[in-house]
């Protein structure tokens, strides 16, 4: 029986406020967000139902959004008629079928939608874990099925572990290979099985036996890593200046009352759960049985002298304030480029100043208002947002209500710091990092590990009192210096009996001073979940920098009087507090402000930036304002961390087999060395003496490359035109060399790296000899001699020669044909020997990089049999590889070469 159609109708109970997502393109240009992109790959079904659904914009954090877009959803059943003629075929292909789970597959890809995945559609990550063998295939359809029935059937029970053996009677037998594949990414990435219930906590293990990893700050992005590393067998330490783990997220115990006392929970720091639909912190809190008290969409709001604002104005001004937004984002298209410099809030003001003299005061107060509003969701101010760029993060809103967890967030944090081993109050002034590990300082004393998590804010990366030995890339310095980040400060006050209205959670109030909009503008009510009487004033936008240097005193005093001129009207007493609390979040040292946004200049590409690792998976970073989809929440955070952990996890396994490389020696390596040689005539990239290949149809920039560096002897002309000091020391080097190797054979070291490592080392500039450094110093690596590649190497030599020869497996790429005699086989390899040496007496050698800046002895030659056919580069010249070790390096330098390496020569 054919499923029936779905129609809008069957969704409406759905609280859809999410769209879907091609993979993240580099923001060069900005691009219109009213309309949902088109799928990167569209079904093949043409005549498949698309109903729509409601979708909000961007979230006023303040008071909910009422203008609303249309999303399109592709159903992935096919019609019934091209079920019949499906069921006509005599012999079927099953491996070319969409399969049925069962019929809630468009609910299931709802899900999946709040989790983060596109409908029709790989994210960037997926295609890089190589999910399936094709993109946009039947194949791919029938991967994210499976990957959004296992994501849905996790979610209706979060405190289960979810296993793959679930899932054998439901997904047909022929894609059990795809069931391993989603099941496998959703565990190692943390979309299902993660989190604080006991079916997981179970799974940690007695001991930790795999790498030592430190955690740089205990906020959630580091507890996630945390414990999502220590679940896998990772020796973690975290390190957290404070006395306390959260971050940015605190929840204070307010209490005090002399005869009548009263106490209640305060967040401080992040407050709202937003978009819980798909929110990871709100399966923490189903987890832990925590119920969510959702926002009531009720904001009145009051002017200056304390009298309510006509509901009518209020909706008029309203309408017209996102009528500019809307004309902002056109007019960022018609600019082009040229909006990436120009702010948001100068876009407002220029419409803002055409309709100012068909408003009266009270309009102007209430345009501010929402200015203020805006300025708080972004946590910053509109005259240093980005035009093209300020809410970019915009598609990815996660879908459902906004909620406060009653008795605060602080008891997430605490779930979430549970049994992990954190160290208080070690502030971390050094973090040094290189091919051997990481050195972490913290005061006098020493962190050593294996790889080292830095979840510190973006206010604190900026002030640079955290030291990188060595300096950050230059990419990472400038991403950071580019994102914005804002402020947002808050002032708590704990009542002895609520006197405002209890069928509300927030209210605003108007001011007639633009510079201080922000002052005081919305209040939250807190006594439904706070356990008594609190209200929070908020204080955002240029006021909030002007409340870091206000004395308490003078703000508790005017935010009374705001409350006052409210409800005294209304022959409502307001009291005294009993306690209140200001923030100032951009004093603490630990912070220096709130969350990110997109700044003038900057775009969301810095956030992906920010999140890069460094040091071939040495140092990584986490943190809201590494997470491009969902920057300044507490669950982007979150998320970072377990996107790190899988990072982490990833390098890992790849330092693994090289180790395991390193103590076997390869058996195809005299084959491989041939093909090698054969491959690097025409290498993939080459820049000075560095040449590199790597698999084309692989378009992961971290899968793994090959790169030669070539030593020759440099020019008489080089010698002299360097100085006296130079020409002597290249002299003596060049004299060891000479001694045991031809003086017409350059010499080729290799090293495996990514692609995107190759492609930065191609940019570095000043010569071969910096090129060297960063390549030693930046990215920690060891060059080696051929043999020492591994199997590693030649599975991927192979590879490489397969898909440039046109064969269809690497094992046709190895050796010679299995059909020549011995005969056959001599004959033709004294051919390539004898045409190699005519090829050598006509040409003549490259200029080396400056080997002044290692130290390197040769040793002796060693001789080896079943050798392999002599090397030949692009230039023609025959190529040896020779007995090289690393010599002690002198005062402040470090050796390129592994000493427990050796290079086995070849002729």
């Amino acid at each position: 029986m054919n499923p029936p159609s779905p129609t809008a109708d069957e969704f409406s109970y759905l609280p859809l406020e999410f769209v879907p997502y091609p993979p993240l393109p580099p923001q060069t240009t900005p691009t219109p967000i009213q309309t949902p992109p088109t799928p990167a790959f569209a079904l093949p079904n043409p005549n498949a139902a698309f109903p729509s659904f409601p979708i909000p914009k961007k979230r006023r954090r303040g008071r909910p959004q009422k203008t609303q877009t249309s999303f399109h959803f592709p159903q992935f059943f096919p019609p019934k008629s091209a079920q019949n003629q499906q069921q006509k075929k005599l012999v079927p292909d099953i491996s070319e079928e969409i399969i049925v789970i069962n019929k809630e597959s468009t609910n299931e890809a709802l899900i999946g939608l709040s989790a983060g995945f596109p409908a029709d559609s790989l994210t960037d990550e997926e295609i890089d874990a190589r999910v399936v063998t094709n993109i946009g295939g039947i194949e791919q359809v029938n991967y994210i099925l499976i990957r959004n029935h296992i994501i849905a059937k996790w979610r209706e029970n979060v405190n289960v572990w979810m296993t793959k053996e679930m899932f054998l009677n439901s997904v047909p037998i022929h894609c059990h290979g795809l069931l391993d594949s989603a099941y496998d990414y959703l565990v190692s990435h943390g979309y299902i099985n993660f989190g604080v219930s006991q079916s997981i906590k179970e799974r940690f293990p007695n001991e930790y036996t795999k790498s030592n990893v430190i955690v740089v700050g205990a906020g959630l992005a580091g507890l996630s890593a945390a414990r999502q590393l220590m679940r896998l067998g990772f020796k973690v330490t975290v390190l957290e200046g404070r006395k306390r783990a959260g971050g940015r997220v605190y929840t204070m115990r307010m209490e005090g009352g002399a005869g009548n006392r009263v106490s209640a929970s305060v967040d401080l720091g992040g407050s709202v759960l937003t978009g819980t639909l798909g929110n990871p912190l709100g399966i923490l809190a189903r987890q832990l049985g925590f119920w969510m008290h959702k926002v009531r969409d009720k904001c009145p709001l009051y002017s200056v002298g304390g009298r309510p604002v006509d509901l009518d104005m209020d909706m008029k001004v309203e309408t017209a304030f996102n009528r500019l937004l809307d004309k902002a984002s056109r007019l960022r298209q018609l600019m082009g480029d040229v909006s990436v410099d120009v702010s948001l809030g100068a876009a407002l003001e220029t419409f803002r100043q055409v309709y100012e003299d068909a408003v009266n005061k009270e309009e102007i107060n209430l345009f501010n208002w929402h200015c203020a509003n805006l300025e708080y969701a972004n946590a910053g101010l509109l005259s240093k947002l980005s035009l093209a760029f300020w809410d970019q993060d915009d598609p990815y809103d996660m879908g459902g209500d906004h909620c406060f967890l009653p008795g605060g967030n602080g008891r997430l944090v605490q779930a979430l710091a549970e049994n992990v081993p954190i160290l208080y109050e070690k502030t971390v002034h050094t973090i040094r990092y290189g091919s051997d590990g990481v050195q972490v300082i913290a005061g006098s004393q020493v962190f050593e590990g294996d790889m080292v998590l830095c979840t510190v804010p973006l206010g604190v990366l900026k002030s640079g009192s955290i030291k990188f030995i060595p300096e950050l890339p230059q990419r990472k310095l400038d991403g950071i210096k580019r994102l914005g980040y804002g402020l947002l400060n808050k002032v708590a006050m704990l009542f002895p009996c609520v006197f405002w209205e209890t069928d509300l959670d927030t209210f605003g109030h108007l001011t007639d001073d633009t510079s201080s909009r922000g002052e005081f503008f919305l209040f939250y009510s807190y006594a439904t979940v706070a356990g008594g009487p609190i209200l929070i004033a908020l204080v955002a936008g240029e006021a909030a920098h002007k409340f870091e240097s206000m004395p308490p005193t003078d703000a508790v005093t005017k935010v009374i009087q705001i409350l006052k001129g409210i409800y005294e009207p209304q022959g409502i007493t307001v009291p005294e507090p009993i306690q209140t609390v200001c923030t100032r979040w951009g004093s603490d040292p630990f912070t220096l402000g709130s969350y990110s946004n997109v700044a003038v200049g900057a775009s969301g590409d810095d956030y992906d930036i920010l999140a890069e690792s460094v040091g071939d998976g040495r140092l990584f970073f986490a943190g809201e304002a590494t997470n491009r989809r969902y920057p300044a929440t507490m669950h982007g955070a979150f998320l970072s961390g377990l996107r790190e952990a899988a990072n982490m996890i990833h390098y890992a396994g790849t330092r693994a087999s090289r180790m395991k490389v390193n103590r076997t020696p390869s058996k195809n390596a005299h084959t491989c060395a041939s093909l090698l040689a054969d491959l690097y005539r025409e290498p993939d990239i080459e820049f000075g003496s560095f040449s590199v290949i790597f698999d084309r149809k692989n378009p992961d920039p971290k899968s793994t490359a090959i790169l030669r560096v070539t030593f020759s002897e440099p020019r008489k002309k080089s010698q002299e035109g360097s100085r006296p000091d130079q020409r002597h020391s290249n002299k003596l080097l060049f004299q060891q060399l000479q001694s045991h190797f031809n003086q017409q054979q350059p010499l080729h070291v290799y090293t495996l790296l990514s692609k995107q490592q190759a492609l930065e080392l191609r940019e570095v500039r000043g010569g071969d000899e910096m090129r060297m450094n960063y390549l030693c110093e930046k990215l920690g690596v060891k060059l080696i001699g051929r043999k020492g590649l591994g199997p590693t190497a030649d599975s991927l030599i192979a590879s490489i020669k397969a898909e440039r020869g046109g064969h269809k497996t690497p094992a046709t790429s190895l050796g010679l044909k299995s059909g020549m005699s011995k005969l056959q086989k001599v004959t033709l390899k004294r051919k390539l020997v004898r045409r190699a040496k005519i090829v050598r007496s006509s040409n003549k050698y490259v200029p080396p990089p400056n080997l002044n800046m290692v130290n390197v002895k040769v040793l002796e030659e060693i001789r080896t049999t079943n050798q392999a056919p002599r090397e030949m580069n692009s230039t023609g010249l025959h190529t040896s590889e020779r007995a090289i070790s690393a010599e002690k390096p002198g005062p402040g330098r470090k050796s390129i070469f592994s000493p427990s390496l050796i290079f086995q020569p070849q002729h």
